[in-house]
């Protein structure tokens, strides 16, 4: 596969000429969603190469059986796989007979575009079939923002040295497997298939989690651009529905069919109004146009783009990976259902399975607030919240008593389902995520009223958690936490993991520093609170006497906190001496050679420096950058943009490029030889992050107040990006000469830039 086949342009993501070796990393990069529903972009019509065929609906999933080599207690019953849902996009087209399929086709002036500013995916190309017709095609398609159950496709071909007969066979298949799953069992079970004039309805329910979905299709036709009415023949099979409609065309002609799809579920139908409701979005989707709903499209994504675009002058390659990363994010997730998530790979791919990982608390709630507004942050919580009773019960399944609650790694439904016991078992850091997404929603918003009405009951848990987990060591007169996987997975079942010890630390100071606030602020909240919870003042004094005592490994000679106990008993050798034949490590290396070596998939003791940069100096962050940097790999997606914002804040801004190149350009460039599984969603929001934290220097500490310190790449003109702030629009600009402040909102705002405190009167600019 060509890596670097993707032509950099500023708003759009294109592909220039046919490569059958591209196709499934293609599917992967130009995926498009809405939020509520998206897809790989899979060819419309038959194709007979190798191809990762995806359509998934949020919140939709199956639990599948778990599978391992070995059984252990505490094992999950199932892993949660995001769901491949019924193909709603499928057109089979046949040329005088025969089967259109780009593989067996000469294939010419192929391009493929997906259109980020105003939100659609694009084919066209010119192709011979083996029977020597020429044929043009062009496909626009798109899943709609403002009708979020609706997608819609145009699909046109024009007869270029032929006159005879095209046939378009518009279908719905529900006989769909996932590509991951652990049995080759379908998920699916059809119920009922309906048949109307040009639409069509599939009614599926998932097997054990009986979620109820209702796939529907209707067509209209067009022969240059006039309508036309053409009679339909039905093939209705076990798990799907045909429809074929011909059109005779002379030379130069173009048959286009309109084709609207929509998915509607139970989770926000009852199973009998599901049918009704899928035939009425297709029908008033058909009703309005295609072309109605693209002008619909555009204004919806014109309207996400005016605070969540990030400019970038004189590096176009760096503009275009923002960008994706930004649109990618706002397919995934659009904030308005609480029950949903972000999932690491969102709309674009299976692997990993669950709707939600810790990734969504350290990295996404900081775009959300930023480019959206609080209530859409404070949903990502109270999705947490919300299942606060599954993690207390995930929790006593390991043996923890007393409402001590453990967050799962992976989840669909607040259960635990990933099945890797140094990562299930291991991995608690995830826990103290939780708590980091309320303090940096608290700081950012002053929102502190969620604390009282549902983020301290998170808090409480969550610190009898790292009081149990937590024992006390006689030989180093300390409390310990042994047996755990750090955020570095490439070392398991290690002891006294520095960022873990950390998190514990902080979970339980800030708890109760919440809980003493809300005692004397919200008196009605914390007696409601104290009672559900049985929390006494001696428990929490118990808390306090481990997070005063926590062990933290440290090495005198090299004056470095250690990631674990054992780290430097390993051989320290940098990466830059890794000959590159080696790279990744983690697909050419055995495991055992892995775990033995010095070697970092991501940031361990520097995430936890990334997460409170505020408690060390500089100092020590250069000490700790310096040590830690060239001993990763950077094999996780979630290792560049931490890597990144930490060079900027010590002012190493090449560094800090060359991270920010690597997470923006991260799946465009497939730096990681993986994008054909999907693209990496979460980590997208630490691209953004890279600018705006990384280059624009932007923090809010527990002090509430908004702090900029903007720098600069030489290899950049200029930057902007623009944030809400507490319901005030901030720009901020900077070139390699000035730094300015437009303030877009009616309030006067109050900032610190460089330590200086900066007054911006409402609609004013300010250059620094």
């Amino acid at each position: 596969m060509n890596k670097n086949y993707i032509i950099p342009n500023e708003w759009s993501i294109i592909e220039d000429g046919f490569d059958a070796e591209n196709v499934e990393a293609s599917e992967s990069l130009f995926s498009i969603g809405n939020g509520s529903m998206g897809q790989r972009a899979n060819f419309e019509e038959d194709y007979s190469g190798k191809t990762f065929q995806g359509s998934y609906i949020g919140g939709i999933y199956y639990p599948d059986k778990t599978r391992v080599g070995w059984w252990k207690n505490g094992y999950p019953e199932y892993f949660a796989k995001v769901l491949n849902a019924p193909n709603w996009i499928g057109i089979q087209v046949q040329i005088n007979g025969a089967n259109f399929d780009l593989n067996t086709c000469e294939i010419s002036n192929f391009k493929r575009e997906l259109n980020m500013k105003e939100g659609w995916l694009s084919r066209s190309f010119q192709a011979v079939l083996p029977s020597g017709e020429q044929i043009e095609l062009f496909t626009k398609r798109f899943i709609s923002v403002k009708y979020n159950e609706v997608g819609a496709i145009e699909y046109a071909v024009k007869a270029l040295n032929f006159s005879g007969e095209i046939t378009f066979t518009p279908y719905l298949d529900a006989g769909i497997e996932n590509e991951d799953s652990n049995y080759d069992e379908y998920f699916w079970e059809t119920l009922e298939i309906s048949e109307s004039l040009n639409k069509a309805c599939i009614l599926s329910k998932t097997l054990k989690t009986e979620f109820h979905v209702a796939t529907a299709m209707e067509v209209s036709f067009a022969l240059n651009n006039k309508a036309v009415e053409l009679t339909q023949e039905n093939k209705v099979e076990e798990k799907a529905i045909y429809y074929s409609y011909k059109l005779a065309v002379s030379e130069g002609d173009t048959a286009t069919i309109y084709k609207y799809g929509s998915y509607v579920s139970s989770l926000n139908y009852a199973n009998d109004e599901l049918v009704k409701a899928a035939y009425e979005n297709v029908t008033n989707a058909k009703d309005l146009g295609y072309q109605q709903l693209l002008e619909a499209q555009i204004k919806s994504w014109d309207e996400i783009w005016h605070t969540a675009d990030i400019i970038i002058e004189g590096d176009v390659k760096a503009q275009q990976g923002i960008r994706f990363n930004i649109f990618q994010l706002n397919q995934t997730y659009m904030g308005t259902d609480a029950r949903l998530n972000i999932g690491p790979k969102g709309f674009t791919g299976e692997k990993y399975g669950g709707s939600t990982y810790w990734d969504t608390e350290a990295y996404c709630i900081p775009f959300y607030m930023a480019t959206k507004d609080a209530n859409v942050a404070k949903n990502l919580l109270l999705y947490r919240y919300n299942q606060l009773d599954k993690a207390i019960e995930n929790a006593e399944k390991l043996g923890f008593k007393n409402g001590a609650a453990l967050y799962p790694m992976v989840t669909m439904n607040g259960e635990e389902c990933h099945n890797e016991w140094e990562i299930t078992f291991e991995e608690i850091h995830r826990n103290g995520a939780m708590v980091y997404g309320i303090y940096n929603y608290v700081n950012y918003t002053q929102d502190f009223e969620y604390v009282p009405k549902n983020g301290l009951e998170v808090m409480i848990a969550i610190a009898r958690f790292w009081h149990q987990r937590a024992n006390f060591s006689a030989a180093k007169n300390q409390y310990v936490i042994l047996g755990v996987t750090g955020p570095n997975e490439y070392e398991n079942n290690i002891n006294n993991n520095f960022y873990t010890n950390y998190l514990a630390k902080w979970c339980i100071e800030y708890a109760v520093e919440c809980l003493n606030r809300v005692k004397k602020e919200y008196a009605n909240d914390f007696e409601r609170v104290i009672a559900k919870t049985n929390l006494t003042a001696e428990e929490t004094a118990k808390w306090l006497e481990v997070s005063n005592n926590m062990y933290f490994p440290f090495d005198e000679g090299k004056n470095v906190y250690l990631q674990q106990d054992g780290f430097l008993d390993k051989e320290i050798i940098p990466v830059d001496e890794l000959p590159k034949s080696e790279r990744p490590i983690n697909q050419k290396w055995s495991w055992d050679r892995i775990l033995r070596s010095c070697y970092i998939k991501q940031a361990d003791v520097l995430q936890g420096m990334f997460f409170f940069e505020n408690k060390f100096s500089k100092d020590e962050l250069e000490r700790h950058f310096d040590f830690y940097e060239p001993l990763t790999v950077h094999e996780s997606s979630l290792s560049p943009c931490v890597h990144s914002i930490l060079a900027a804040s010590i002012d190493r801004m090449p560094k800090a490029y060359e991270q920010y190149v690597r997470t923006s350009r991260l799946d465009l460039d497939d730096y990681n030889h993986e994008v054909h599984e999907g693209c990496h969603i979460t980590s997208m929001a630490g691209t953004w992050m890279s600018i705006v934290q990384g280059f624009g220097g932007m923090r809010v500490w527990e002090d509430g107040i908004l702090t900029f310190n903007p720098q600069i790449p030489a290899e950049w003109k200029s930057y902007s990006f623009t944030i809400n702030f507490r319901g005030n629009i901030i720009k901020v600009y900077k070139s390699q000469t000035e730094c300015k402040f437009f303030n877009e909102s009616e309030n006067e705002v109050h900032l610190f830039i460089k330590g200086e405190k900066i007054s911006i009167p409402a609609q004013q600019l300010v250059t620094v």
